[in-house]
């Protein structure tokens, strides 16, 4: 799974053309702004040169802003710039850059703090404004960071980093044209701020514009080479084309200048994988997954197994991704695929159903789970008495013997088994152990209400099933 470095909160994930049997796909990063989450599409960040802080007299707050500075240099420059700054105009600034820094260190609430501070101080600052919206959009408040970057830009119409930032907001909104828009007039009063064109280029790679795309990360690249973020995107986007080698070495390239960016391994994964070299791709997701494990390299690295048709350890990737995020229907979709191909249909139809259920929308899922159940039901016009999870040669109770008679019932019985035994799997110890209780609660009262007239079995088992199979994995 894996695409270029997109923007942040975007959430797109192109599917991998090549995916593992059964329809998995893959999440390649494209970036937009600054490093975030498959492959992935970046929008890169704003960042000036670094000037160390003077100490006994007035520093300038575009000192504590620099793109060979770490968080904390930054942070330790623009709280030297708050204290030399002091009753100036300038302090407003060196919070609001400080705020920058602080976000990048994880710490929101702080950057928060900052930038509200930075406001109180001087309300019609268009460079807190953009900051303020910048963080919003970082957190996925999209219409509050649209509102902070239109007003920046009614205060100043030339703040080139507030048109960029406006455009990428656009950007993770899918609005791509109207991101564009931006990103041509950030250019127009900034030819040579290298972000905008890396920016715009993954406006166009979501566009599938793709020779537009790589157009404007070469200019990207001319005027900053030591931009990874553009490499990474440029691979992605002369994938698209298959050019596959030629995206290696931009891979390559990235991992060079970042070496710490996980987002760089997972693209390179996701090229290895599509060239058929899956115990390299298995080496560059474990690197992703060792600097920062996350679903979707786990779910990469899971179809690199699949393809290499090692199903259990697919399914152990599957199981870890869907621990960190419950939600993230890929894993299920691709754990669906690993089950059909190891012959347990129950399974990949339960795990598939879930994909839907999470993204109605999600068509390739959709096809998936037809496909498993037209071969359900094609064995079973081959096998067509399928029995149900027990035998019923012993079975004693009136309730099991309703459902060895009857062939829906039975087929219930069975999907609530493979449900039960599925959610068994995606829990801890503890959380399975009070499973278990339940499940036999819930056979005791199926045996001792079934025949009462207000007691409806097949509702029963309805209900049950969808419990089964709503449970999520212990995070």
């Amino acid at each position: 799974m894996g695409k270029p470095n997109e923007p942040d909160g975007a959430g797109q994930r192109p599917r991998n053309e090549t995916g593992p049997p059964a329809g998995a796909r893959g999440n390649v990063t494209i970036f937009a702004g600054k490093p975030m989450r498959t492959l992935t599409i970046a929008f890169i960040m704003a960042a000036s040169f670094f000037v160390a802080p003077a100490s006994a007299q007035a520093v300038d707050p575009a000192s504590c802003t620099a793109a060979d500075a770490t968080a904390d240099q930054r942070i330790a420059a623009c709280s030297a710039a708050i204290a030399a700054n002091r009753g100036t105009a300038e302090m407003s600034r060196a919070y609001a850059e400080r705020a920058l820094a602080l976000e990048d260190k994880g710490q929101r609430d702080r950057a928060m703090s900052d930038v509200n501070e930075a406001l109180r101080l001087d309300p019609d600052s268009a460079t807190a404004l953009r900051v303020r919206g910048e963080l919003y959009r970082r957190a996925g408040k999209l219409d509050l960071a649209l509102a902070d970057f239109n007003q920046a830009i009614r205060i100043d119409p030339t703040l080139v980093r507030a048109l960029n930032g406006r455009g990428n907001t656009f950007n993770n909104k899918r609005q791509y044209d109207r991101a564009i828009e931006d990103y041509n007039e950030a250019i127009r009063l900034d030819p040579d701020y290298a972000m905008t064109y890396s920016n715009r280029g993954a406006a166009y790679y979501f566009k599938r514009e793709y020779e537009r795309a790589i157009a404007d990360y070469d200019e990207a690249i001319r005027r900053d080479p030591k931009n990874a973020r553009a490499f990474s995107n440029r691979g992605a986007a002369l994938k698209k084309l298959g050019q596959n080698d030629r995206a290696i070495t931009d891979e390559n390239e990235a991992i060079r200048l970042a070496p710490g960016v996980p987002e760089y391994f997972d693209n390179r994964g996701l090229s290895h994988n599509h060239n058929g070299d899956y115990d390299l791709a298995i080496a560059d997701f474990s690197v992703a997954i060792r600097i920062r494990p996350e679903a979707k390299f786990l779910t990469n690295r899971g179809d690199a197994y699949h393809f290499k048709k090692q199903y259990d350890h697919a399914i152990a990737d599957y199981n870890e991704a869907l621990k960190l995020d419950p939600k993230f229907g890929l894993a299920y979709n691709n754990r669906g695929g690993a089950y059909e191909k190891k012959g347990d249909l129950e399974r990949a139809i339960a795990d598939l159903e879930q994909a839907v259920r999470i993204n109605p929308n999600d068509e390739l899922a959709a096809a998936n789970l037809a496909a498993a159940k037209s071969k359900r039901d094609r064995l079973a016009l081959v096998n067509p008495r399928q029995g149900p999870s027990f035998d019923c040669a012993a079975a004693s109770q009136a309730a099991e013997k309703a459902i060895c008679s009857d062939e829906e019932l039975a087929r219930f019985d069975r999907d609530i088994d493979a449900a039960y035994q599925a959610a068994l799997g995606r829990l801890d110890q503890k959380k399975a152990d009070v499973l278990r209780r339940e499940q036999r609660t819930f056979l005791a009262s199926r045996n001792r209400l079934f025949g009462r007239p207000d007691y409806q079995l097949k509702t029963e088992m309805e209900k049950r099933l969808a419990q089964l199979r709503a449970i999520p994995p212990t995070r």
